[in-house]
């Protein structure tokens, strides 16, 4: 799974042949969890609270780009890398 972005030790990897809904990887430490982009919420795994409320926060800010990388791994094209969130 090719990652896309990485930050506050935040792996985010997003899958080629991977299932609905259009969602995104999140990795910290020994946890993983799945994460809809669309609905901004984790459906399978867990992440702790802090990492996912900022897993979340830029999911929201990504939408856009985390959905246009979610249709070019589905027809087989290398998604683009996203910019990590950052401390403001």
């Amino acid at each position: 799974m090719p990652e896309i972005s990485e930050f506050f030790g935040i792996h985010i990897t997003i899958n080629y042949s991977d299932h609905n809904p259009p969602h995104i990887h999140a990795a910290y430490g020994e946890y993983q969890a799945l994460i809809d982009i669309q609905q901004q919420v984790a459906f399978k795994g867990y992440l702790p609270g802090k990492p996912l409320k900022l897993v979340l926060a830029w999911c929201v800010m990504h939408e856009e780009e985390l959905m246009a990388n979610w249709q070019r791994v589905r027809s087989g094209q290398k998604p683009h890398n996203i910019p990590p969130l950052v401390k403001g």
